[in-house]
């Protein structure tokens, strides 16, 4: 089992340079396999979008809270750490031009030495997608679209260019370089809770992170990405399959279990504080509990 750390937008502290750099240096020292950014470009005040992964509707995030560019984050966080993952927790697709948004994820993945993953997801803020520019309900064609740009960027189609002719995007002869450092390109998760992510993570992506899910739905989306990837001519059995849980709760006999309807990467979430000392605590207190190395240095 891989053990992922979200880091803590929630408490406010992830524009801060020195609280964010040394929390994710503690986190590699004790062994954690990655850190996971989040994104919103912007959050509408007031929001009338239903947030779908609480009862309230609304997400726990304030309407102003610092909410740093995920992928500039990374970069940050890479140049501050050298083992450590770095992947995007979710990024919303639709808000970014794939041509754009493939220079930077290769960029970053270069320069820090093949350690991005990308989780993606479709967005259900309205009003973020649209101040983006972008149609909210064509959001998901779109993305899949996003999606296939990525992938031909960063193959090698030297010398002549990549080619793509779409509903949204359309380049000839494109040379997109520095490519991703990782065989295949930059590893692409699909975020998301609904059957329309999971036929998308098994027909372009490398895994799926499903939100806010479990039991039999769980099971159905996990055989619906397995089942799309075959008929697509892919490996089911490559495909990831990633799960959220507490830094405060989980312990090895729970990832057992979930490790057992076939999750590979757990995704932990810390309790929201600004005290740094009391956050890297926790840290350490869950690698130990875990049994992760570096997690007695």
């Amino acid at each position: 089992m891989k053990y992922a750390v979200l880091l803590p937008v929630a408490a406010g502290v992830t524009a801060d340079p020195e609280w964010i750099g040394g929390y994710a240096e503690h986190a590699e020292a004790c062994g954690y396999e990655s850190v996971g950014a989040v994104e919103h470009a912007v959050v509408a005040s007031g929001y009338s979008s239903v947030y779908p992964y609480d009862k309230s509707g609304k997400m726990e995030l304030a309407d102003d809270l610092d909410i740093p560019d995920p992928l500039d984050l990374l970069a940050f966080l890479a140049a501050r750490t050298s083992r450590i993952g770095l992947a995007t927790g979710v990024l919303v697709l639709p808000n970014h031009h794939p041509v754009v948004l493939a220079k930077r994820l290769a960029t970053i993945d270069a320069l820090s030495g093949g350690r991005l993953r990308l989780v993606v997801g479709m967005g259900w803020m309205r009003e973020e997608i649209e101040a983006c520019g972008v149609d909210f309900d064509a959001r998901g064609r779109r993305g899949d679209e996003q999606l296939q740009v990525l992938r031909k960027l960063w193959d090698d189609s030297a010398p002549a260019g990549a080619d793509h002719d779409g509903e949204f995007f359309r380049f000839k002869g494109a040379m997109s370089y520095p490519k991703p450092v990782q065989k295949g390109g930059v590893p692409i998760h699909i975020g998301g809770h609904s059957k329309a992510a999971a036929r998308r993570a098994g027909r372009y992506g490398d895994g799926l992170q499903p939100l806010g899910v479990a039991g039999d739905e769980l099971r159905d989306l996990v055989t619906l990405m397995r089942d799309e990837a075959e008929k697509n001519g892919r490996d089911p059995e490559a495909l990831e399959l990633t799960l959220g849980h507490s830094l405060a709760a989980v312990t090895p006999e729970k990832a057992g279990k979930l490790a057992a309807i076939g999750a590979g990467r757990l995704v932990l979430r810390g309790n929201v504080t600004k005290d740094l000392n009391e956050a890297k605590d926790e840290l350490s207190a869950c690698a130990e509990r875990l049994g992760l190395a570096g997690s007695s240095e």
